[in-house]
């Protein structure tokens, strides 16, 4: 099926209705904006997308009005290929580390260091990227950050390959993919709505092909760990890379919208406008702050504890299983993603977090392979499920003009405790026990879950369907801020 351009602004279906609704409307939206979460409301600006209706008996569900237009198109086919294929060399890369690691006498305080090395430098750098996405092309930078981590990958092969495995040229160039990652990262974001006009959809899409390469990563990394060895994962990783830069080579991005990329302000400016639009956002910065303990106490932590633990008790073949088993339940998630269309979209996602204790949880447990891997599946399906709801909210609640600073300070904000908890990882175990950990990083999902649930701002964000115009929010956000600040203040 062909998909059209997502550049296109909303319908003006909504600015052709009568100018008295308009101006009513406007007065008490006014009021809103200028109340600490201007942005939570802007889907009824007037000019701006439309909120959805509700189902008849069904409050929280989304009914739709006519047929949903098409995701699919040649361009949102090369992007869809080139994520999953990224995404099937970082799954192979833990198990890769992993067993490369153990063999050579280090300990999962080496493993973890390795990956925090990855993470610290793409969560200190991602904000800068996400100036320099906003200032210059997507695309040639996404191919760069390609090309370069072909090198690193390339190289860290020939290491294993020589039987010359050192830690901190390990770390040096899990550092330098990390700096990669930080100029890849914040171009996904806006490249999304500029390809598919149904943004959920093509969330749900590339999370299941996402999910589809952490399905076979692990298991392919596995089976090269068990017949050859750990140098084999890290060039086929270098290839993942290679057929990636290919693929956005060939992808042609429809323009950007008028104001989008007209950026003549200094980089310490643009720097600091992402700042202002992220804290506005109640909703945005209340999640992040949250995420954060989601990294220290359970992500952070899981990962290299999972990787040692599995590998360790049962072997990198049945790691491989577990880490597979994640990834069906990642593509079970992104399926019901494709259907569900919730109001409020991340109180559903919130619901769904917790199903994610379940991973730790069965590990730390010390389950069989088989129990871990039903806890894997239904985990996967969980943080799936969140994934969707909060990358399509980030899209079309926030105009494409800041949008790739705003997601990289959401990633930057995201990821920054991630190296920590992986760093701390190895000493909370030696103290307490892998098994001990792990289960507390179960419990703790259920803590972060119920703190997300508990943020007004955060539970109560109603869906926006169509990315909202750079014009139009710059044009109406000052007016109707300053009418409300008058009110307010003849109120008090």
């Amino acid at each position: 099926m062909a998909g059209t351009s997502s550049g296109e602004k909303p319908s003006c279906a909504s600015e052709t209705r009568s100018g008295a609704s308009e101006n009513r409307r406007g007065a008490s939206e006014g009021r809103r904006v200028a109340s600490g979460a201007p942005h939570e409301d802007l889907a009824t600006l007037p000019g701006t997308a439309e909120t959805p209706r509700e189902r008849p008996g069904r409050p929280d569900i989304v009914a739709e009005d006519g047929p949903r237009r098409p995701v699919w198109s040649r361009d949102f086919a090369l992007f869809f290929v080139a994520r999953a294929l990224a995404r099937l060399g970082d799954t192979m890369l833990p198990v890769a580390l992993a067993a490369g690691l153990l063999q050579y006498g280090y300990g999962v305080g080496a493993v973890g260091l390795a990956m925090a090395a990855s993470a610290a430098s793409f969560a200190g750098l991602v904000i800068f990227g996400g100036v320099i996405a906003d200032r210059f092309s997507t695309r040639k930078l996404m191919i760069g950050a390609d090309l370069v981590r072909l090198a690193t990958q390339s190289l860290a092969a020939v290491l294993f390959f020589a039987d010359h495995v050192v830690l901190w040229q390990i770390c040096a160039i899990g550092a330098v993919n990390g700096v990669a990652g930080a100029v890849f990262q914040p171009g996904v974001a806006s490249t999304v709505p500029r390809l598919a006009t149904d943004v959920q959809g093509a969330n749900g899409a590339i999370r299941i092909a996402e999910s589809a390469a952490q399905l076979v990563g692990p298991a392919l990394a596995g089976l090269l760990v068990a017949f050859a060895s750990a140098g084999g994962v890290f060039a086929a990783h270098a290839a993942t890379y290679a057929l990636s830069a290919l693929c956005l080579l060939l992808l042609r991005l429809p323009p950007v919208g008028p104001g989008s990329q007209a950026h003549g302000s200094s980089f310490k400016a643009d720097l600091a406008e992402g700042w202002r639009e992220f804290r506005s956002r109640t909703w945005l910065w209340g999640v992040i702050v949250i995420w954060c303990v989601y990294m220290i106490s359970i992500w952070g932590p899981t990962v290299p504890l999972v990787a040692t633990e599995v590998v360790q008790q049962h072997g990198p073949r049945a790691y491989g299983l577990v880490n597979s088993a994640l990834g069906a339940g990642t593509v079970v998630g992104g399926l019901i993603a494709l259907r569900l269309r919730p109001r409020r979209m991340l109180r559903a996602g919130s619901f769904a977090l917790f199903a994610f204790a379940c991973f730790p949880a069965s590990v730390g447990a010390g389950l069989g392979v088989a129990a871990m891997s039903a806890g894997a599946v239904i985990a996967g399906a969980g943080m799936s499920l969140w994934g969707v709801m909060w990358a399509t909210s980030v899209q079309t609640q926030v105009a494409p003009d800041v949008l790739n600073r705003i997601h990289a300070y959401d990633v930057a904000g995201s990821l920054a405790m991630m190296p920590v908890g992986q760093a701390l990882a190895g000493p909370a175990a030696t103290a307490l026990g892998a098994g001990h950990v792990l289960l507390i990083a179960g419990a703790m999902t259920l803590v972060v879950s119920t703190a997300l649930l508990s943020v007004p701002a955060i539970r109560n964000l109603v869906r926006v369907d169509t990315p909202i115009p750079p014009s139009r929010t710059t044009a109406v956000m000052p007016e109707v801020a300053h009418k409300a600040r008058r009110e307010d203040r003849r109120a008090v």
